[in-house]
């Protein structure tokens, strides 16, 4: 099965149907870093990221990882570690997983430019968390209540296709 993000504000999966917000810019084929646009195509989805300190449980077939206070995802395009995990450090530019806000509570990345990385073609697209469906800064977003029901039905074989 595949996860279908038509437009600006619908996920698809099997017959459910759930509200999201996509990038502030809409979609693009022609992605680049800091373009605030959700790149199109069709995509596998990383493990789940959670903050175990908010979520208690999370049932999904998914590989599932605990965010950690030093945990952030690089989007220095200098950087070797360009589009991925990476332990915090200031000299490098990146974006914090443990947050106050609760965006990123639970998120999956999308496996976008993750292999024969691009510099410069975006980093860090993940399906993540929304209260007010705000536009994106090339994410997906969905509410928590939305988020978990999705976890439980997809699994390491669901693709996502982007409109």
């Amino acid at each position: 099965m595949r996860i279908i993000v038509k437009n600006n504000n619908t996920l698809l999966y099997d017959n459910f149907k759930f509200k999201c917000a996509l990038g502030e810019k809409g979609s693009t084929l022609k992605k680049i870093e800091g373009d605030k646009k959700t790149p199109k195509g069709t995509y596998n989805l990383g493990p789940v990221y959670y903050r175990e300190d908010r979520i208690s449980k999370i049932d999904t077939q998914l590989q599932i990882l605990k965010i950690k206070k030093t945990m952030g995802w690089c989007d220095d395009v200098d950087n070797k570690n360009y589009n991925k995990i990476i332990k915090i450090n200031k000299n490098i530019k990146h974006e914090k997983l443990f947050r106050k806000s609760r965006i990123y509570d639970i998120l999956i990345p999308i496996n976008y430019n993750t292999k024969n990385i691009k510099k410069n073609k975006g980093s860090a697209i993940f399906i993540h968390l929304t209260k007010k469906y705000k536009k994106t800064l090339g994410c997906i977003a969905v509410s928590k209540k939305d988020m978990l029901i999705l976890l439980k039905l997809i699994n390491k074989k669901t693709k996502i296709k982007i409109y």
